[in-house]
């Protein structure tokens, strides 16, 4: 075993690296910040960001700090089959590819003015009110939960509401000024402190252990194991993997992080790659519960009360002068980057589908851009007191969560099903959490509480909603239906020269997820390949990604 020794209160340097980060942060943004004086520059970027801004955004929107701390907690608990609560999403991760291009061909802001466009005005002013309540809880939990974890990092020198008003003012101070394409250039930076997160712990660690061979001798077996029967099983998998690919479709931010690539190629590798990178990061989250694990046996110490400590106590036992300073920047830049995105596309949601449409409808486009900013400021507010004055923020991210995937069945209506409606989708949301939180709070006694065979019985009943009330309701007229998939089947990029939106015929107009249900298998399995090759090849592609990801997972376990 090493020698290492910590002492666990902030010194100098480490004030220093979290100071130089807010620096950094406050500096890039109000750079970024200069090309943005109309709506589509602040809401949208212009939809002219390229791959690297993409993938910048999907990472860093998608990570959160408490994050890597259940996951760490998880593993510590139940072992590596823990890993799936946050690879959840592994397994259509490769979906992102033929998904992506949809989020840009929408040629819409938010994706209130997509389900408004499919299914009229009040069923885009009910995703609207379901967008802003999950921008709200979101913020205020995700706010909170790294305000504890950074007071608790520092010795409890700072309290969790101090760093909680530190963060939020400064992702308002360049995401007011810079809208999207401010929140863009930082979550790029802060990806670079999100992937530190996740592997600062491990090699101190496994110094700690006696690498790899240490933790293979000292734990049992079982809590090296990817499945765990009766816990992490088979279909506990598989349920989480349907929850993440109906959920994604329709949370709120996805539109904005995704659709703003300058062309398809752009938002396919941005959606695809930069979430295969948090894949990857999870395997470092991971390890530290493995570790921990390991060094509580090896020391002869007490099981952690709260599995969740597991996270903290890592940082307070490894982390050298400085190293502790750099992990609190890195919990920071988790929650910052998804705070100034959620800010804005708070912000965008509340001006076009609501302000713009049934306030103001006549306003220049100065107007509407203040208008935005002062929304995102108010809705930030809002999220703030919620995590200031709320202890308990488990909840807000579970209904959040859980409702995001009822929400998505009518998303994938829309894009897949012609005869899909306004009532079906309706009903679809209504019947799904209906029945989900009936059969919880029978279960468990409780409203929130994520159980595989509830999800499913839930999620299959909303489907059947949609498609039952859909057929024995009248269609949506051809004058909206038509012009949607329209769209659809046209692909565009964002010519620099012209600066202007353009036909890209490079791309190829057919996308397999707008045509499931129409396919034309008449040519044969050539001429599909043919009508969904870029569709298809990435698919392939993706997949032996994660197949590669879980052989890392597995295999990195064996090193010595």
């Amino acid at each position: 075993m090493g020698d290492f020794t910590m002492d666990t209160s902030l010194q100098a340097i480490d004030w220093g690296v979290i100071g130089l980060y807010f620096a950094l942060m406050v500096g890039v943004g109000l750079y970024a910040s200069r090309r943005v004086s109309e709506t589509s520059d602040y809401f949208l970027g212009n939809r002219s960001f390229n791959v690297w801004l993409v993938i910048g955004q999907a990472l860093g929107v998608g990570t959160h700090a408490e994050m890597p701390v259940s996951l760490a907690g998880k593993v510590y608990q139940s072992g590596y089959a823990g890993i799936w609560y946050q690879w959840k999403n592994l397994f259509i991760t490769p979906f992102y590819w033929i998904l992506a291009p949809l989020f840009r061909r929408f040629r819409r802001t938010t994706t209130g003015e997509v389900y408004e466009d499919r299914y009229g005005k009040w069923m885009g002013v009910v995703y609207t009110a379901f967008a802003l309540a999950y921008f709200t809880f979101n913020m205020g939990a995700m706010l909170k939960g790294a305000g504890k974890l950074v007071s608790v990092a520092s010795g409890e020198v700072v309290s969790a509401n101090t760093v909680v008003l530190a963060m939020t003012a400064t992702f308002l101070v360049y995401s007011f000024v810079g809208g999207l394409v401010a929140a863009a250039y930082t979550d790029f930076v802060q990806s670079v402190f999100i992937i530190a997160l996740s592997f600062l712990l491990i090699p101190i660690g496994l110094r700690e252990t006696g690498g790899f061979t240490g933790i293979r001798e000292t734990l049992d077996e079982s809590m090296l194991s990817m499945v765990t029967p009766g816990d992490v099983g088979v279909f506990t998998i598989v349920m989480l993997t349907i929850n993440g690919l109906i959920g994604i479709v329709a949370q709120p931010h996805i539109l904005a992080s995704v659709g703003t690539g300058r062309d398809e190629r752009s938002c396919r590798i941005g959606m695809a790659y930069g979430n295969f990178i948090k894949r990857f990061c999870t395997i470092g989250w991971a390890l530290v519960g493995i570790i921990v694990a390991t060094l509580l046996i090896q020391r002869g110490e007490a099981a952690f009360a709260d599995p969740e400590d597991a996270f903290g106590y890592a940082t307070r036992e490894l982390l050298f002068p400085g190293g502790l300073g750099l992990m609190i920047a890195c919990v920071l830049a988790a929650n910052m980057s998804t705070g100034s995105a959620f800010m804005v596309d708070s912000a965008a949601l509340f001006t076009q589908n609501l302000y713009r449409r049934y306030i103001r409808k006549s306003e220049s486009d100065r107007h509407y851009l203040w208008s935005g900013r002062i929304a995102g400021v108010a809705i930030t507010v809002l999220g703030l007191s919620f995590g200031l004055f709320v202890e308990s923020v488990l909840q807000a991210f579970l209904f959040t969560e859980t409702i995001a995937a009822f929400m998505g069945i009518s998303m994938f209506g829309a894009i897949s099903w012609r005869r899909s409606n306004r009532w079906g989708a309706l009903a679809s949301l209504l019947v799904s959490s209906g029945m989900f939180f009936y059969l919880t709070y029978v279960e468990f006694n409780a409203l929130l509480q994520w159980e595989a065979a509830n999800f499913g019985i839930a999620l299959l009943c909303g489907f059947a909603a949609l498609a039952i009330v859909s057929l024995l309701t009248p269609p949506e007229p051809s004058t909206r239906v038509g012009p949607f998939y329209e769209r659809l089947d046209r692909a565009s990029k964002w010519d620099a020269e012209t600066e202007q939106e353009v036909e890209d015929s490079t791309q190829g107009n057919a996308l397999l997820f707008v045509h499931l249900f129409d396919l034309d298998l008449s040519g044969g399995l050539r001429e599909l390949y043919r009508r969904f090759r870029i569709d298809l090849n990435g698919l392939a592609v993706a997949a032996l990604v994660v197949v590669a990801l879980i052989a890392l997972a597995k295999g990195i376990l064996w090193l010595p």
